[in-house]
């Protein structure tokens, strides 16, 4: 059965971040669910969410969010998902690090696994490794694109050399 992945965000300034983890898992040809959800403007809409995405067709949840990036941490304790969650550094964030220090100290029986400030293609690709876990196809194109990755590489390398 072809799962999804939730991505969600605390508002829509953080749509250009979130960008990438669409990008990729699309790349990647796994079906994403966006959507907006506040952790401090909308709890009611957080609250079921967080409850209800497993019944839902959602395998990973990717969360965005800047400032105090509740977010995040917030759904995890809501659901039985696995939750990736992005810092994002906003306009009201102190240079991001708020962020991330949000996202990452959670505390114990409440996980959330934590991708670098703006770093919502490597919770792309983390949400499809999970699903690759037990997906043999999606393990398959996974592995191909990190073959593309390294012929990228490669090539650079190699006309790097050429060219002086």
């Amino acid at each position: 059965m072809n799962k999804k992945v939730a991505i969600i965000m605390g508002s829509t300034s953080d749509l250009p971040v979130m960008q990438d983890a669409i990008d990729v898992l699309k790349e990647l040809g796994i079906k994403t669910e966006v959507d907006v959800v506040s952790a401090h403007r909308t709890p009611e809409k957080m609250y079921d969410f967080g409850k209800n995405a497993h019944k839902n067709g959602i395998a990973v949840i990717i969360a965005g969010a800047g400032g105090a990036a509740h977010l995040p941490g917030m759904v995890a304790s809501l659901s039985p998902l696995p939750v990736v969650g992005v810092p994002v550094k906003s306009s009201n964030s102190i240079d991001g690090w708020d962020s991330v220090l949000s996202i990452l100290q959670m505390p114990g029986g409440v996980p959330v696994a934590t991708v670098a400030l703006n770093g919502a293609k490597n919770a792309g690709i983390l949400a499809a490794q999970i699903i690759g876990a037990t997906q043999e196809d999606v393990r398959e194109r996974i592995v191909a694109y990190k073959e593309s990755l390294k012929e990228k590489v490669t090539k650079a390398a190699q006309e790097m050399r050429n060219n002086g």
